[in-house]
């Protein structure tokens, strides 16, 4: 039976090449992009129209908006024109902002990211691998001492930390967890499992569970296709049981990574995909895939108060 209960989409991404400049979307040529072809999606705006017309047919009744790889001079702007559309628009019900951690200033960014009233956490990406045309960076921010300084800033502020990485930075990432308890944190992609063979498959499951082992970690289902082009329901399907098995239905959330993973697929396909994998659970479990767990860990209102 297909869900129809409301849905908390907490990851979505919007963008105005007219207002900011975002390299990966409007360099010629366009930069590699680890997450696939980008050239469908570039030299366009994507706004919030075209997301509620991407998501039709489902009860998406709120989202989180998850920041667009702007440099630091653009972030705090990207978050008050998001701010303006949450307050005239609604729908974007909170904002994980952009913050360079490594910054040695960062601080000041983290102190005005805070004080917008939907801001709940930032995101820098962290993937980082060892093939070139895999990795996100040079190095691995996780090691930088710089970084985990302004790591450690997050919970003065109030701020969660979204957290895309690879499977290889999963342990030195359960430590940091570990080691400041005070902090959510959010893997983003299930973990992006990019290593299909064994040895990299097993590294995924294992890391996996140490993250899972914190209690301040939660999980997004979401940009599996990322690592599977030619996905289906069905090869999707162990990934997406794992991670509920490993963080439990409480800290699970089913998210779109539109539109950027509209390069691999329709959000009607995915959320089938989501429906048709748990069409066995419970009620009550699904409630916390499709939005429940999203509104407590990003401190929303709850669609099913």
């Amino acid at each position: 039976m297909t869900y129809a209960g409301p849905i908390i989409d907490p990851h979505m991404h919007l963008w105005d090449l007219e207002r900011h400049y975002y390299a990966w979307l409007q360099d010629t040529p366009l930069p590699n992009n680890p997450a696939g072809d980008m050239s469908p999606l570039a030299y366009r705006t994507y706004g919030l129209d075209d997301y509620l017309a991407d998501t039709v047919g489902w009860n998406v009744v709120q989202a989180v908006h998850v920041e667009c790889g702007l440099p630091p001079k653009d972030q705090l702007s990207e978050t008050d024109w998001l701010q303006g559309l949450a307050d005239t628009r609604g729908v974007i019900g909170g904002i994980v902002a952009g913050a360079w951690l490594d910054d040695p200033g960062v601080e000041a960014l983290l102190e005005a990211q805070a004080a917008r009233p939907n801001v709940r956490g930032v995101r820098q990406i962290v993937s980082w691998h060892i093939d070139p045309a895999r990795t996100y960076g040079d190095r691995d921010l996780l090691q930088d001492p710089q970084w985990r300084k302004g790591y450690a800033l997050l919970a003065r502020h109030g701020l969660s930390f979204d957290l895309q990485l690879y499977p290889s930075q999963m342990a030195t990432s359960a430590d940091l967890a570990a080691a400041h308890p005070d902090i959510p944190v959010i893997v983003n992609h299930a973990g992006m499992p990019t290593d299909r063979d064994a040895t990299g498959l097993a590294a995924w499951r294992e890391g996996l569970a140490l993250l899972a082992e914190k209690p301040n970690v939660s999980c997004k289902i979401s940009g599996l296709a990322m690592v599977d082009r030619t996905w289906t329901p069905e090869s999707l399907r162990p990934f997406i049981l794992r991670v509920i098995e490993a963080f439990g239905p409480e800290r699970c959330m089913f998210a779109s990574n539109f539109p950027v993973e509209k390069v691999h697929g329709a959000f009607d396909a995915f959320y089938r995909a989501y429906d048709a994998v748990t069409a066995d659970f419970s009620k009550a479990e699904r409630v916390l895939l499709f939005g429940g767990a999203a509104a407590r860990i990003y401190r929303l209102r709850d669609p099913a108060a």
